[in-house]
């Protein structure tokens, strides 16, 4: 193919707006053409992309010889959308941002479907390109808390703190489970690998969706972990996520922001993010949106992979399935 990838995006919402913006500034990126179903944020669109074909039909990107696209629709159509991708061949390589689907069952399907595609699939679980967890997950590597004997995780925001759990404002925007349990989820997946849901907790009972989670987990190695998710905390103006890993030789503790080794024997050592090498060619939001966008590309034109897959997500896919089939609901 030519060095210039030939790029779509379905879903003119903030995130396809941020995927879309970033892309355009690649060297070897042509954004293309862009797809929103909604009137209005499609004459907004056409404002600001003067140079690119917008649609409103999934299926009218077939006219325009896409390499890529990147999904960035609300989660309940990621399966729709990109199952029409495709099959239909509108585009080979194919970024979904995250959860790949509503369901495990939906995203095994789409495993299957990007494997006969042959491209690169993604999934925008971003934090994974974050610098403190790339860190954490390199010491962890390197032993220097010895073998890990457990860990405990947390995903906390105050979108609704001031307004209480079951509040129908929250219900509005879905599960907490999906919107923020997934990037712990995962990056739990990444760093200790494939988990069995041991219980699990629902706050509030009788409604669709949830504003906080408790999960026990044990991993395929035997490892013990468990799960606070929620978005009513006091404190969070923006989203937080963190580990606390429990070792032979000590104790990692490790954020967005900071990282904090204490080791057994030895005095405690902490790292933040202005410590490392967090800058990236362009800024639009966090710098993870930067190199998640840019890996995608890179793994298209060099022919490689890119991670998070689909079939990585697929597993994050799993353990909510499991906290939602098998969970405990509470008042």
């Amino acid at each position: 193919m030519s060095r210039e990838v030939r790029v779509g995006v379905v879903g003119l919402g903030k995130m396809g707006l941020l995927h879309a913006s970033l892309l355009n500034t690649f060297s070897d990126v042509k954004l293309v053409a862009l797809c929103e179903k909604s009137s209005l944020v499609l004459r907004f669109g056409k404002k600001i992309f003067r140079d690119q074909h917008l649609v409103d039909n999934v299926q009218e990107l077939h006219r325009y010889d896409l390499d890529a696209a990147l999904v960035t629709t609300p989660i309940p159509s990621h399966f729709a959308i990109s199952n029409e991708i495709l099959t239909r061949g509108i585009a080979k390589h194919l970024f979904v941002e995250k959860t790949l689907s509503s369901s495990y069952e939906n995203s095994e399907a789409l495993c299957k479907l990007a494997e006969t595609s042959k491209g690169v699939n993604m999934v925008g679980y971003m934090k994974r390109f974050n610098v403190m967890f790339r860190k954490a997950k390199q010491m962890l590597a390197d032993g220097v808390i010895g073998e890990v004997t457990s860990f405990d995780a947390f995903a906390f925001s105050s979108d609704f703190a001031s307004v209480g759990k079951g509040s129908n404002i929250s219900a509005s925007r879905g599960g907490v489970l999906r919107d923020l349990g997934g990037h712990i989820i995962d990056l739990a997946l990444w760093f200790f690998g494939n988990m069995t849901v041991k219980s699990a907790k629902l706050e509030p009972s009788g409604l669709v969706s949830e504003d906080a989670v408790q999960i026990s987990v044990k991993t395929t190695s035997g490892l013990h972990g468990s799960f606070a998710i929620s978005w009513c905390e006091m404190g969070y103006r923006l989203p937080e996520f963190g580990l606390t890993i429990n070792g032979s030789n000590g104790i990692m503790r490790v954020t967005d922001d900071k990282l904090e080794l204490k080791p057994n024997d030895g005095e405690t050592q902490k790292w933040y993010r202005q410590n490392l090498d967090d800058s990236v060619a362009f800024l639009l939001g966090d710098p993870e949106y930067f190199r998640e966008d840019k890996q995608f590309i890179k793994a298209i034109l060099e022919g490689g992979t890119g991670e998070p897959s689909f079939l990585s997500a697929s597993r994050v896919d799993y353990v909510l399935d499991q906290v939602k089939n098998g969970a405990v609901n509470h008042g």
